[in-house]
């Protein structure tokens, strides 16, 4: 194994047994869309999320979840002066695959700034912060339209891509689809659609399903989505199937009606969505990691208000082993 001085760092910060106690909200301002990676091995920590101009990618590193508020970004990649990825830099993740860094991406066009597709970079160093990040192209799907939301996982030994694309012979932004991956740059067969943004609270000002995250636990799949727009309106929702299910069946999969996480103006929490999950320090407490306003009157737009910060939640579990989202304490 090659032990980087954050490797030993992280080995030395594992925490005692006990409760698992998170660092202050907010973890980071003005990062939305945030997602953190932690090493298996080592317990390290590395964070990306979308930057309030979005013009790049950035990766700060930490050995605690807490370090994360002090630990410096480094920017790792920057958008093309024009053509494909020149604008709208929005929701990367950060994937160790093969002993590879893969960071996933939504870009645009400076002439077409809506023309928004998917992205994948490359990196071979054991530290992402360092080395090369090659440029692997469009991560295509079978539409070629409006698709961002990238994420990828891996159950019963198959790789899977999770992400939001606009069918254009409907009538909504996005909608969920899966499909399995033929290596971490491309998929193969047939994408299948998990969910379509069809409740009252999913087609708040917009008729959006995107932003998906996996969870696998207590003999299920789960995955957590955020609907409506990104604004006070926006909240998170709940799909489910059987671990052992085919999970390209869309039949295998079940919706919660209702939203599991949303607004809650008591708590100065508007707009919570678009989350990743990640494991605490003593590796099996898992920690909800997601963005939200601490007011409801935007400054300006949803694009232009800069001020969606991450913050961390520990997820809780009911008796049938599903996660608890909201119970309404303070973060």
């Amino acid at each position: 194994m090659r032990f980087t001085v954050l490797t030993l760092a992280c080995l030395l910060a594992l925490p005692a047994t006990g409760a698992v106690t998170l660092p202050q909200n907010p973890l980071l301002l003005q990062r939305a869309d945030p997602f953190i990676h932690r090493d298996a091995a080592s317990g390290c920590y590395h964070f990306t999320a979308t930057v309030p101009d979005f013009s790049a990618l950035e990766i700060r590193s930490s050995c605690t979840l807490a370090g994360l508020k002090t630990a410096e970004p480094v920017q790792v990649w920057q958008k093309k002066a024009n053509g494909p990825m020149s604008a709208n830099i929005w929701a990367p993740e950060l994937h160790r695959i093969n002993n590879i860094w893969y960071l996933y991406f939504a870009a645009s066009r400076t002439d077409a700034p809506f023309h928004i597709r998917m992205y994948v970079l490359s990196n071979p160093s054991a530290d992402p912060k360092q080395g090369h990040w090659h440029e692997e192209g469009e991560l295509k799907t079978h539409l070629d339209t409006f698709a961002l939301d990238a994420t990828t996982f891996t159950h019963r030994d198959k790789q899977y891509l999770l992400w939001a694309q606009q069918d254009v012979a409907q009538t909504y932004n996005s909608a969920l689809w899966l499909a399995e991956m033929d290596g971490p740059t491309r998929i193969k067969g047939t994408p299948v659609k998990l969910s379509e943004p069809t409740l009252p609270w999913e087609i708040q000002g917009y008729k959006v399903n995107e932003g998906p995250a996996v969870l696998v636990k207590n003999g299920r799949v789960f995955v957590t989505y955020s609907a409506s727009a990104t604004d006070h309106r926006y909240a998170m929702g709940l799909l489910w199937a059987d671990a052992n299910a085919d999970l390209l069946k869309p039949q295998s999969w079940q919706k919660q009606p209702e939203p599991v996480f949303a607004t809650n103006a008591a708590l100065k929490r508007f707009g919570p969505g678009h989350n990743s999950f990640v494991l605490a320090e003593d590796g099996k407490t898992e920690v909800m990691v997601y963005h939200s306003r601490e007011y409801r009157d935007l400054q300006g737009t949803p694009l232009t208000d800069p001020n969606r910060h991450t913050r961390l939640r520990l997820l809780q579990w009911d008796a049938n082993g599903f996660p608890l989202f909201a119970p309404e304490q303070a973060d």
